[in-house]
């Protein structure tokens, strides 16, 4: 039921997630934020099973930190450092199962932006385009006509508007609002939240 999206640019990753939380046809919130920080220039993107996710979420953050307090150096873990250590608890999946799926977006002043998808069995894949949820099936091939590496951020937010208002016209549930962020060179910006709910 709930919905990611990620679209990567030349200099920058946009993304979005829904802010339902529900535990089967319940909502039991409509300001959830799906999105942590786990440093000023990195995001991770976490939807599956409502306990996981947050377990699964601290747990990442949390051995973030402790990385930075004992190397001394604040923005030393980059986002290409993060994906072996998030991949690293889901891959445990046989002990203790984790439904997470997730993405992880991140800007270097190196490397430049970065989106990765992650499934809940640890299948990790640089993209520049993901979804997750039931709304993936909508949405994928409207970033795949439409999405070109170099778009500008306009495009980028008229894509991402394409995208939610395919899910409002086809998508059976009702998702009302998004979180949207943006990661540049400049760190993680809050965009506007997108009401998809009928006027």
């Amino acid at each position: 039921m709930e919905y990611l999206i990620g679209i990567q640019g030349p200099d920058f990753v946009l993304v979005a997630a829904d802010t339902i939380a529900a535990n089967s046809i319940i909502q039991m919130k409509h300001d959830h934020d799906k999105m942590f920080k786990l440093s000023e220039k990195i995001l991770m993107l976490c939807v599956g099973e409502a306990g996981d996710t947050v377990q699964f979420a601290e747990y990442i953050q949390k051995n973030v930190q402790l990385y930075k307090m004992r190397n001394g150096e604040e923005e030393l873990l980059q986002w290409w450092a993060c994906c072996p250590l998030v991949c690293s608890l889901p891959s445990l999946s046989l002990q203790t199962p984790y439904h997470v799926n997730l993405l992880l977006a991140g800007y270097d002043e190196q490397a430049g932006p970065a989106l990765y998808y992650m499934d809940y069995m640890s299948a990790l894949a640089k993209a520049p385009f993901a979804a997750h949820g039931y709304g993936a099936f909508l949405t994928l091939s409207i970033l795949d006509r439409y999405y070109k590496p170099d778009l500008t951020r306009d495009e980028a937010v008229e894509l991402l508007k394409k995208c939610l208002e395919e899910l409002k016209k086809r998508f059976i549930l009702s998702l009302p609002s998004f979180n949207v962020r943006l990661i540049d060179k400049d760190g993680i910006k809050d965009l506007e939240k997108l009401p998809l709910a009928a006027a």
